[in-house]
């Protein structure tokens, strides 16, 4: 016999949204099939996520490097020439 129902998942079990007809104790499959998020849903998460990451890795490199000195680094660097010369 097979049957569909819809459940929620909250706090690691899974809830179902209607009544089941089953004896108390007995045995089933369990078959789960998961809707797709929308992407609108999906970029959200992701945002959320990456933002939250972000914040965990703030200030991580205070006190390791010198800002002034890398950006003194970086503009000097970029004042070198080491590209060769085009010709046409």
């Amino acid at each position: 016999m097979h049957k569909t129902i819809k459940a929620k998942f909250s706090h690691g079990v899974l809830e179902p949204l209607e009544r089941l007809d089953f004896s108390e104790g007995e045995e089933i499959n369990i078959t789960i099939d998961v809707e797709d998020k929308p992407i609108k849903e999906k970029r959200t998460l992701y945002r959320k996520n990456f933002l939250e990451a972000l914040d965990t890795t703030a200030g991580g490199w205070e006190g390791l490097v010198d800002g002034e000195e890398l950006k003194k680094n970086i503009y000097n660097d970029r004042l070198q020439v080491n590209r060769p010369n085009i010709t046409l």
